[in-house]
Formats: structure tokens, C-alpha cells, sequence
């Protein structure tokens, strides 16, 4: 290799180096910045999130905190997740733009409507933990409370479950977007994956028996939604296989 070749390789390698960590930062003061605009609102934000929780205590309790520093860092850390959580659209972009422009034509137009798509359900799964999953699992633990104990929970101890199951379920609803990349690449079909239907339904429960917290009721709550996902995955890379066999034959059939 020529002096000349090495030293073109060499400033390649830098420029996208320089090109990454303009992105990096780029995502970092979108995270930040959404972080600082919700500041202002933190503990209106913790008080929504309490909501699910508060709604199913018995009567005459309350949530506590135990430390003395946790009734300022619980609401200012759950902020900051809520402003990457937020940013999560401008982290994806930067994503896609450091890794664009490697990427054939076909690529690029797989990949937008899988990014945006992967975005809408990181959300939808999110919304689902809230809506469905925090008033069903609360309203249960309570119930299940041993007669003469209080039921108090800690501030700190509620942010970390409820966190935990955000990034599960968001993380879980992405499954569709898993199997159509996995097509989309060949390394299985759609009819293949059918066949390990029963092993996916086991694998959804174990699954969520790793995400959630230990309880049957959240685990049941992720991995019923999972197998739903799966089967939708199926139909979306059916039809991708579809439209890609048509395109195929249009330059032939021309």
C-alpha cells in the first residue's frame, strides 16, 4: 500500500470520526436541551407518572421518601429520562444520518419507514405501560397487601420500576420492526418463522419474565402484547417479500 493510499484511508477514517461525534453531540444537546425545557414541569411530570400508583393506594396513604435528597433527585431524574425519551426523534436521525450515506437506494427506502416506524412504536409501547399495564399491576399489589401492613411506597423504588417497565415495553414493541429487518436481510422468511410459532410464545414469556419486574402480572401484560407483535411482524414481511418479488419481475415483464 502507497504512502498516498494509507494517508487517504487515514483522513477517511478521521472525517468519520469528526462526523460521528458531530452527531453524537448534536444528540446529546437535543437530549439536553429537552431535558432543560422540562425542568420547569418536574414535578408535575413525577405527579402524572404517580398517578397510576396513587389512584390504588388504600385510603389515608401517601407515597414516601426515605432519603433526605430524594424528594429532589427522583422528580429531576425522572425528567432527564423523560428528555431522552422525548429527544428519542432527533437521537434516530442523527443515527440515520452518520449511516445514510453508505447505504444503497433499496436500503434508504427500507430503512425511513422503519426508522419512523420503530420510533412510533418505542412510544406506543411506552403509552401501553401507562395506560394499561401501571392501573391493572398497582390496583393487583395492593390487593394482595397482607392485612395490618400500610401500603407506603417509596418514591425512589416506584421510579425505578415504572422506568423499567417504559424501556421494556418500548423495547418489546419494537419486535416487528426485528423480524422485517431479518427478512429484509435473508436470514430467515416468513414461513420459517411461523413454524417456531409455540417456541416464540414460550420465548415472549420468558422474555418478559427478564424485562419485568418479578411478577406474573407484568410479565403476562409483556409477553401477550409480544406474540400479537410477532404475528403482525409476520404479516408486515409477508407483504414486504410480496412487493420485492413484484418489483423483481417488473424489469423482466418490461
Amino acid at each position: 500500500m502507497t504512502d498516498s493510499a494509507e494517508n487517504d484511508r487515514e483522513q477517511t477514517l478521521l472525517e468519520h470520526l469528526l462526523e460521528l461525534r458531530t452527531r453524537l453531540m448534536r444528540a446529546f444537546m437535543a437530549v439536553a436541551g429537552a431535558t432543560i425545557i422540562l425542568l420547569p414541569f418536574s414535578q408535575e411530570i413525577y405527579s402524572f407518572m404517580a398517578e397510576p400508583m396513587l389512584r390504588h393506594l388504600p385510603e389515608g396513604s401517601s407515597m414516601i421518601a426515605i432519603d433526605v435528597t430524594t424528594p429532589f433527585l427522583t422528580p429531576f431524574k425522572l425528567t432527564l429520562m423523560c428528555g431522552l425519551i422525548l429527544a428519542i426523534p432527533v437521537v434516530i436521525y442523527q443515527i440515520w444520518s452518520f449511516v445514510a450515506p453508505g447505504l444503497y437506494d433499496r436500503e434508504k427506502h427500507l430503512a425511513k419507514p422503519l426508522l419512523i416506524s420503530a420510533t412510533l412504536l418505542f412510544y406506543l409501547g411506552c403509552a401501553f405501560a401507562y395506560y394499561v399495564v401501571f392501573p391493572v399491576a398497582f390496583d393487583f399489589f395492593n390487593r394482595m397487601a397482607p392485612e395490618g401492613v400500610a401500603v407506603s411506597t417509596d418514591i425512589r423504588s416506584y421510579l425505578q420500576f415504572i422506568l423499567s417497565l417504559f424501556f421494556a415495553f418500548g423495547i418489546a414493541f419494537e419486535l416487528p420492526i426485528a423480524i422485517i429487518i431479518l427478512v429484509a436481510l435473508g436470514v430467515t422468511t416468513p414461513a420459517k418463522l411461523a413454524t417456531k410459532r409455540p417456541y416464540i410464545f414460550v420465548g415472549a414469556f420468558a422474555i418478559g419474565m427478564l424485562l419485568t419486574p418479578p411478577d406474573i402480572i407484568s410479565q403476562t401484560l409483556l409477553a401477550i402484547p409480544m406474540w400479537l407483535l410477532f404475528e403482525f411482524g409476520l404479516v408486515l414481511s409477508r407483504l414486504l417479500i410480496t412487493k420485492k418479488r413484484e418489483t423483481d419481475e417488473e424489469p423482466e415483464a418490461s
